[in-house]
């Protein structure tokens, strides 16, 4: 049974449960790691917990919940190896992991209904990422969350030539 976090703060909190019944109804073992209660919080606590229990390797991917996504979504990409995507179509989530590779879901409660989300979930856990020059680009943001300037400026130059090589593109 693959296994998945979530959280959210007091707004996300709203939308959170019938997120967790869609993704059990799919297989998912879903653990949640808050906020369980209406009373006012920072969602930048939900953000990180569900990015460290995704960039610990525990839980391979991550739900996180807020009233619009973004703040939380800023809040998980401040952990290491997290790259969160917040999110209010089916389109922009399946391309987040199809060339991004992202790995926390986020997407906001005041933002998206019920039905929506549960659309967008489906999109993002059904894409597969695609590597190829995708991998490069990570390896980019990866180099970059590392302060590994000489690695970026090598990892930016091969993509360069590869460019030069095979014709300009649009992807």
């Amino acid at each position: 049974m693959p296994k998945i976090v979530i959280g959210s703060d007091h707004v996300g909190l709203l939308l959170k449960p019938e997120i967790i019944k869609h993704l059990q109804k799919r297989g998912y073992e879903v653990t949640d790691v808050g906020t369980n209660s209406t009373k006012r919080t920072d969602y930048p606590i939900y953000g990180q917990k569900v990015g460290q229990a995704v960039a610990s390797g525990e839980f391979p991917l991550g739900i996180a919940i807020c009233g619009t996504g973004v703040g939380i979504s800023l809040a998980a990409n401040k952990v290491r190896g997290i790259r969160a995507a917040c999110v209010s179509d089916t389109y922009s989530a399946s391309l987040s992991r199809q060339h991004n590779n992202s790995n926390v879901l986020c997407f906001g409660s005041r933002v998206v209904g019920s039905e929506l989300a549960k659309m967008i979930v489906d999109s993002w856990l059904d894409a597969k990422f695609q590597g190829g020059r995708h991998q490069r680009r990570i390896n980019e943001l990866a180099a970059e969350e590392n302060d590994d300037e000489s690695q970026f400026q090598k990892l930016v130059a091969e993509g360069h030539q590869e460019e030069n090589s095979n014709g300009a593109s649009i992807d």
